[in-house]
């Protein structure tokens, strides 16, 4: 199959909030505009924090982003501000560039029997992601879908004749699937959606195309459409079930794709179009399946399992189910995997908790694995970098919660930081994180990185213990880890932060109003401050997939929930400092959360600093925000656990 590394994420204009409106009034105090930045009592960076934190924040990574038609590899990496295109010939060759753009490339896949890519940009963070073809040969691209619009999911067909992808309005829930040849006047609607609907494969023919709808992450559904017809079928039973991506078997008769029908956690299964018939290829797995592809030829499936948080790469012959040699990674984690066209090797990205992310590959054949690239770290030595270690503790129902410690090599008691993820369904997985090691290294500050319940990768049942009334059990959980840090000799609790973004960010708003004289302070970044606001003002076409995870807004009792747990609603309780990072182009959740739960603390008295870039979204992808960033929550911490400067 071949697939595009797309962002699947939710996108679309925002309007201006009555606050952003103002631009560089004068008569805000404390307001400043610092580049593409409005900042409102953030300090002035000293040199020190800046000069040492700009290594950090300049280590790379490099993503295998698919293979080439001479044999090399497409890789997306940043040497400029944003992340773009690269080429690399030969293991530990030069890197290449290919894209030129002020704006990051958020996904790319060769088109077969060709050397012209497809890739996707958006604008400004607002991830209205548009798809371009890119002519090594001369340089230029060319728009294969309309501008202003957002297009996601695009996958080719085996022969490079057709690309399929997904369209929808802004204003709307409702998901279109396109399928074209390259050309943007030949583009035809073959699939009118209800809901979020994906391509996921061509049948090896190009005749038949495998749709997904997701309907949340506890259920979705796989349709066979034909292409010519615009014909579709329905393959998987009607009960509430997640399906996860999928491939066509190269004679057309089965998908190959993920599942956690009957069990906990996400398995590889074969679906016979035929009789419907479900088999389960993976059945003793105590792990969820993360992703997988299927060799052209049909006879090898690679697969990853998300053991604890960790990739395990494994090799399975497709017809006997046996195991085949894979190769003997470091912890990390695994991602990216594909096969080339030859079905030999398997190219992936490898990172872990001490070394960024880099390309390699497995042959199959000669069992070796190659190295393509070589991430540098700004200088600093990957020696002084810290591996973390897995904790648990209990929380107030007994249920055991687990997460990772990052430990300073510095005198103790150390403050800490607890950095929690989004999602919800998410989960925090020891990667690299340039930000974590300059905590631990520079701040001599202890992070430690929970996944409380709700958290994915841990099973089905453990992923909906916080959903709609439930929402607060998470953040007793993060009350029960403050019980866990304050039996520790070795970390200091009264020098305790709470860190995140997204709904992460929620749950340090929440963490504050119930939990604010245990704590020093917070950084929300891009969170949801009230959910009814939230649900109210995000993307239309996201809006039905959040309700289905947090519960809807229009109903009165839920909304009356809502009421009750949203942090805006309790921000009196909080006066300890607090930090609030947003994107002015966030389509997910609106600057406006940010906007107004900053105006409540300050005009409670509370402390209150506040970042928004002008050209980000959801989270900063630019280099120099970035650091801006980075650089002030230096001195957030400076200031809230009394580090000496």
């Amino acid at each position: 199959m071949r697939f595009f590394l797309a962002i699947l994420c939710t996108a679309a204009a925002v309007s201006l909030s009555a606050a952003a409106q103002t631009g560089p009034a004068q008569n805000v105090p404390g307001r400043e505009e610092r580049g593409a930045l409005r900042v409102e009592h953030v300090p002035v960076t000293p040199p020190d924090v800046s000069e040492r934190l700009r290594q950090y924040v300049n280590t790379r990574s490099a993503g295998f982003a698919d293979w080439l038609p001479d044999g090399g590899v497409l890789i997306s990496t940043r040497f400029g501000d944003t992340s773009q295109l690269h080429r690399v010939d030969r293991p530990m060759g030069a890197r290449t560039q290919l894209t030129f753009y002020e704006e990051r490339i958020t996904g790319a896949a060769v088109k077969p029997n060709s050397e012209e890519i497809l890739f996707t940009r958006d604008v400004g963070g607002d991830e209205n992601f548009g798809g371009y073809l890119l002519d090594p040969a001369t340089g230029r691209a060319r728009a294969v879908t309309q501008p202003g619009t957002r297009n996601e999911g695009f996958i080719w067909s085996d022969d490079g004749r057709q690309i399929a992808w997904s369209y929808v309005p802004a204003s709307e829930p409702n998901y279109d699937v396109y399928v074209g040849d390259g050309a943007s006047t030949s583009a035809r609607r073959v699939f009118d959606g209800e809901g979020a609907v994906y391509p996921a494969d061509f049948s090896a023919d190009g005749a038949k195309l495998l749709l997904q709808r997701y309907i949340s992450v506890a259920e979705s559904h796989l349709y066979v459409l034909d292409v010519a017809t615009n014909a579709i079928t329905r393959i998987t039973p009607d009960i509430r079930v997640s399906y996860s991506g999928g491939e066509f078997t190269p004679d057309g008769r089965s998908i190959i794709t993920l599942s956690d029908e009957n069990a906990q956690f996400q398995r590889l299964i074969r679906v016979d179009l035929a009789t419907g018939t479900r088999s389960v290829l993976t059945p003793d797995l105590a792990w969820s399946v993360e992703s997988f592809d299927l060799s052209p030829d049909g006879r090898t499936i690679a697969y990853v399992v998300n053991e604890a948080g960790r990739s395990a790469l494994r090799l399975m012959d497709a017809r006997s189910l046996r195991a085949l040699p894979a190769p003997d990674l470091p912890a990390g984690i695994v991602s990216g995997v594909s096969f080339d066209d030859q079905s030999r090797r398997i190219g992936f990205t490898l990172n872990s908790s001490t070394a960024p992310g880099d390309v390699y590959s497995w042959d199959v054949r000669a069992r070796t694995l190659t190295r393509w690239t070589q991430s540098e770290t700004g200088g600093i030595p990957a020696s002084t970098f810290v591996e973390p270690e897995l904790i648990t503790w209990r929380s107030f129902d007994g249920r055991e919660i687990s997460g990772f410690l990052y430990r300073p090599r510095t005198q103790r008691p150390h403050p800490v930081v607890i950095n929690i993820h989004g999602g919800p369904e998410s989960q925090f997985r020891p990667g690299f994180s340039s930000t974590i090691q300059y905590w631990v290294n520079e701040l001599g500050v202890a992070v430690i990185a929970p996944n409380v319940r709700g958290s994915d990768g841990y099973g089905k049942d453990f992923l909906a213990l916080d959903n709609a009334e439930r929402r607060e059990d998470s953040v007793r959980d993060i009350g029960a880890l403050l019980d866990w840090i304050d039996a520790q000799s070795t970390l200091d609790n009264d020098r305790v932060a709470v860190y995140g973004g997204s709904y992460g960010g929620y749950m340090v708003l929440a963490s504050m109003t119930h939990y604010n004289d245990r704590l020093a302070g917070g950084v929300d970044i891009v969170g949801i401050s009230n959910f009814a606001t939230f649900l109210e003002n995000t993307s239309g076409y996201r809006r039905d997939l959040r309700r289905a995870e947090y519960g809807d807004e229009r109903n009165a009792d839920m909304r009356a929930v809502f009421d009750r747990i949203s942090p805006l609603n309790a921000i009196g309780r909080v006066n300890r400092p607090l930090f609030v990072v947003h994107g002015f182009n966030d389509p997910r959740v609106p600057v406006s959360e940010a906007e107004q739960v900053y105006a409540a603390v300050r005009r409670n008295g509370g402390e209150a600093w506040l970042m928004i870039a002008m050209n980000e979204g959801h989270g900063f992808s630019r280099r120099e925000n970035q650091e801006a960033q980075r650089e002030a929550e230096t001195l957030f911490f400076r200031r809230i656990f009394g580090l000496r400067q």
